[in-house]
């Protein structure tokens, strides 16, 4: 079932399943911000990520000597959730754990995703409670796909990314679904990188951050649209779009968890990236997107 919060200049829609937002349409230009889902390309829209943020070596992991199946970016995108509160600008998602994720993740949780509207901005807010008795280790991330462009004038070639604080930063190479960890080398993300289909065609640019507020912009020098996804101390973006095969669309998606590395041993207790949760504790996270139509 899809929900509804909108004030005076944004739209947005959110899905049940997965707390997934699937649209953010501009009261003042009416233009679609959000990728519709193409399942014939990328029939998601802007996922969220749990408890994993990537591809785990052979889908599979062990814990306490237990081996366990889990897919790409886990399980919660394709659970439903449940609404815990709804306002005119504000709604909040839960998802409890349950005897299908269990059999994934054998840990107790409470999950909740909040949207917030203020003015242009939507901000995406994860909460996890760990409900279990052991530590909880998990990884959380935001996977938002965004129209490119949103309008027929221009193509996607006329957009770039450009990073705020302008500095280098390191970038992480994925061999195959995985990190290349020995392969990591400064990036210039000081500079704009322009935005092409070849772009991808070593699969998602992954940038560390360094532990303050990051900002990605997506721009054009055409017109006034660009998008800002503003990272709240994630320690990792990752920047996507489907290649071979392509469409006008990109994501730009702030992680606090990280695809498994060439050299994993498997084991959930050593997966770089993780967070850890101690008993009844409580770990917050989230990330802002502003919306800037180009007639503004």
């Amino acid at each position: 079932m899809d929900y509804v919060i909108k004030n005076n200049m944004l739209t947005v829609t959110i899905s049940d399943k997965g707390a997934e937002i699937q649209s953010v349409v501009g009261a003042h230009t009416g233009h679609e911000y959000m990728w519709q889902a193409d399942p014939e390309i990328w029939g998601r829209h802007a996922p969220v990520l749990f408890p994993i943020v990537g591809r785990l070596k052979d889908d599979e992991y062990t814990y306490q000597g237990k081996t366990y199946h889990l897919g790409q970016h886990g399980f919660a995108r394709d659970q439903v959730f449940e609404v815990e509160h709804q306002f005119d600008e504000s709604i909040t998602f839960l998802l409890k754990d349950n005897e299908e994720t269990r059999k994934m993740y054998p840990f107790k949780f409470e999950l909740r995703v909040n949207y917030n509207l203020m003015n242009n901005l939507v901000e995406e807010n994860f909460s996890v409670i760990n409900k279990s008795d052991d530590e909880m280790i998990f990884g959380i991330g935001g996977h938002p796909g965004f129209n490119v462009p949103v309008d027929n004038d221009l193509t996607k070639n006329d957009y770039y990314f450009a990073f705020h604080p302008s500095e280098t930063r390191v970038q992480i190479p994925l061999k195959g679904s995985y990190l290349d960890w020995d392969a990591r080398s400064l990036a210039s993300t000081d500079s704009l990188i322009e935005l092409s289909d070849g772009l991808f065609k070593n699969d998602a640019l992954i940038f560390q951050l360094k532990g303050h507020d990051n900002k990605v912009s997506l721009r054009t020098e055409k017109n006034k649209f660009h998008v800002n996804v503003w990272t709240r101390n994630a320690p990792f973006v990752g920047i996507w779009s489907q290649y071979p095969k392509t469409a006008d669309y990109v994501c730009i998606e702030p992680w606090w968890g990280i695809a498994d590395r060439l050299d994993t041993d498997g084991k959930l207790e050593d997966k770089y990236g993780m967070n850890h949760l101690a008993k009844g504790e409580k770990f917050d996270a989230g990330f802002s997107m502003t919306f800037h139509g180009e007639e503004e």
